[in-house]
């Protein structure tokens, strides 16, 4: 089970930190990732995180701007978000699954996802 937490409202150029809290299984057998879905637009990947956090990937959206980070022993990870842009308003999810490709390159199906978190950015 995944819990998602920390969206907002907040102007451009500003910052937010989003966290999602796992459950229910081993959270460093999964990659941890956060994806978007803006109004009317498909669900994109953001930025995801590796089982022991070695490894990160980013949107290229995102690159410079936001900063993926778990950790293990309190099965969170977290998604900081600086310097924002109104295009980055969309609902956010947190996802877990077994597998880094399958995270990063195809967005599905993935093991489990968080119920999603609204952020929006005013301009």
């Amino acid at each position: 089970q995944l819990q998602a937490s920390g969206g907002g409202l907040v102007q451009a150029g500003g910052s937010l930190r989003l966290s999602c809290a796992f459950s229910g299984r081993t959270f460093s057998s999964y990659v941890m990732g956060w994806f978007r879905q803006a109004p009317g637009k498909e669900r994109e990947f953001v930025a995801g995180i590796t089982w022991s956090g070695r490894f990160t990937d980013y949107a290229e959206s995102v690159k410079g701007r936001f900063t993926i980070s778990r950790d293990n022993a309190k099965s969170t990870v977290h998604l900081q978000m600086n310097s924002l842009k109104p295009e980055d308003t969309a609902v956010y999810y947190c996802a877990a699954d077994r597998d880094r490709a399958r995270m990063v390159v195809h967005g599905s199906p993935l093991d489990a996802w968080g119920q999603g978190t609204q952020v929006t950015v005013s301009s």
